[in-house]
């Protein structure tokens, strides 16, 4: 899978995080402002960038960069050392969006992570699997994130809701030392605004065979990228430094958007952090 954000974006967002003016990116860079305009829209440069120059004038590791413009991405992960878990993708409006379904295999109790465009897909793997829903969690609510939510709460009305949303119910908001159990698998929240306010990443632990665990990060940080700062770039940053990269090396990062990834690959190759 390819990342969310090719180097030409990233470049982009981290001006955009940084303040820093476009002429002086450009000459950082050893580009004119159209060959870095060219840079930011296509991900390709007609000549040599200097990217170490250019990424400590944007706030960014210019190593890490010139990795990602040289092809990097992450290792694809062995997703059966995770069972019971899947990753499903819908695209509208040229925007490809995941959500994520989780089970216990004893008990066939589900918890789902947002919608994506169009929750079809997950009620055919609910079917197909026996599955009872009953736990509904949003990391964000942005639309191409909980587009289906009417639908999924109209077809599983007795699954729990649980968001950020300052306008949801006392009773369906997260607070920080909530726990879940859906079967044997544990799932814990950690707030990461910035990308939006109500962002929140998901933690799941107890997985059988001791396997990593998983966390459900929205648009807080994709692979070698983050979500655009609307609300505050430093925030956002600051809350992934914290509350994502912490997490154990080994831990499976799913995004909203681009592939999968772990904290370890993040911590090696992401220019933002």
């Amino acid at each position: 899978m390819n990342l969310e954000d090719h180097v030409g974006d990233i470049v982009r967002k981290g001006r955009m995080a940084s303040g820093a003016a476009a002429s002086a990116a450009a000459q950082a860079g050893g580009l004119t402002e159209a060959e870095l305009g060219e840079l930011e829209e296509s991900g390709k440069a007609g000549k040599t960038v200097r990217w170490q120059a250019l990424g400590q004038a944007i706030g960014l590791n210019g190593f890490k960069l010139e990795s990602i413009a040289h092809g990097w991405v992450p290792a694809p992960p062995d997703l059966s050392r995770w069972r019971e878990f899947r990753q499903l993708t819908t695209t509208a409006n040229d925007i490809t969006v995941h959500c994520y379904l989780l089970w216990d295999e004893g008990s066939r109790e589900a918890a789902l992570f947002d919608t994506g465009w169009d929750p079809a897909p997950v009620f055919k793997l609910i079917e197909e699997n026996g599955l009872k829903l009953q736990h509904f969690f949003i990391t964000h609510t942005h639309e191409d994130h909980i587009a289906g939510m009417a639908v999924v709460r109209e077809k599983f009305p007795k699954a729990h809701l649980h968001t950020s949303a300052k306008s949801a119910p006392p009773q369906h908001r997260n607070r920080a030392n909530d726990f879940t159990h859906v079967g044997s698998l544990r799932i814990t929240n950690r707030d990461t605004p910035g990308h939006a306010e109500d962002g929140v990443t998901y933690i799941i632990g107890g997985w059988p065979d001791d396997a990593p665990h998983v966390a459900i990060v929205g648009d807080a940080i994709f692979s070698a990228s983050m979500g655009r700062g609307n609300q505050s770039w430093d925030l956002a940053r600051q809350k992934v430094r914290e509350q994502i990269l912490t997490l154990p090396d080994e831990a499976l990062l799913c995004p909203g958007h681009g592939p999968l990834t772990t904290v370890a690959e993040e911590k090696a190759h992401n220019p933002f952090f």
